[in-house]
């Protein structure tokens, strides 16, 4: 995360510590802890990370998870992106009440968007001067997925008739 390649597509400050990581990682360190994180190894080296996270407490919001992935710069066009990208989805899809799936992308960030169109995300909007990167503001896309076959009740268990 602290090589400028990475850093420098996603909202994350350069030269992270340690520190930050370990409360991030256990208590969810600037007020956002994952549901899930995956880590991509190759060798015991970190070559990327997935997370899925709540994006926020109100309670009609509970259907909606925010994603961030991050591959480093000697992995990425290997197919790490893909492969969390797929395990994040399939956690969401089937192993929590998850219907919706969202993230923001800068919009010079053409590959990551590539591999979120693969996944089934679709651009909802652009929101401007979104962040500062590198002494300049930059805008971003905001994308989302639904989930492409919500899950339904069996049709035994469902009420037919409400009047009895």
């Amino acid at each position: 995360m602290s090589d400028p390649g990475v850093f420098g597509g996603l909202l994350q400050m350069p030269y992270p510590s340690e520190e930050l990581w370990q409360s991030r990682l256990t208590e969810g360190g600037a007020g956002v802890k994952a549901d899930l994180l995956l880590v991509a190894d190759r060798d015991g080296e970190v070559i990327g990370q997935g997370g899925l996270f709540s994006p926020g407490s109100a309670p009609r919001r509970r259907h909606a998870m925010g994603l961030g992935i991050s591959v480093s710069v000697a992995a990425q066009g290997q197919g790490v992106g893909t492969a969390l990208m797929a395990a994040l989805c399939d956690y969401a899809d089937n192993w929590v009440a998850c219907l919706r799936i969202e993230l923001t992308v800068y919009t010079d960030n053409e590959i990551a968007q590539r591999l979120y169109r693969n996944f089934g995300f679709e651009l909802e909007g652009t929101l401007r001067a979104y962040a500062l990167r590198d002494g300049a503001y930059v805008d971003v896309h905001s994308m989302a997925r639904l989930h492409p076959y919500p899950p339904a009740m069996p049709r035994s268990a469902q009420m037919t008739d409400l009047r009895a």
